[in-house]
């Protein structure tokens, strides 16, 4: 094996060493940012519930937005909802990533 072949050689096992590392890193990177987000939603639910609890938001304006939200048997039996109708009434509620404000009186903010 030549000297340049050699070179070859050891610069491609360094490649595949840090590609690997990259990919942990990359995985990590993914970990920490579904955790964070994980996170946020705990604490937005606490916030809410807390404010159901100081009467700040009624049960029953939850419930409504659970309703509309929430479309997985499972999710819906957790909170006692009942099965979900085959055409919802009102439009679903969007993810808070896809969120777009719109001028009317449905998308009050809510007090």
């Amino acid at each position: 094996m030549t000297a340049i072949d050699k070179t070859i050689d050891s610069l491609s096992t360094q490649i595949a060493q840090l590609q690997a590392r990259l990919q942990k890193i990359e995985a990590r990177k993914r970990d920490l940012k579904t955790k964070a987000d994980n996170r946020r939603k705990i604490l937005v639910g606490a916030a809410v519930l807390a404010m159901v609890d100081r009467g700040e938001w009624s049960q029953a304006d939850l419930t409504m937005v659970l309703d509309r939200y929430l479309t997985r048997p499972q999710d819906r039996a957790l909170f006692d909802l009942g099965a979900l109708d085959s055409a919802p009434a009102e439009p679903p509620l969007q993810p808070a990533d896809t969120y777009q404000p719109q001028p009317d009186s449905y998308h009050q903010p809510i007090y």
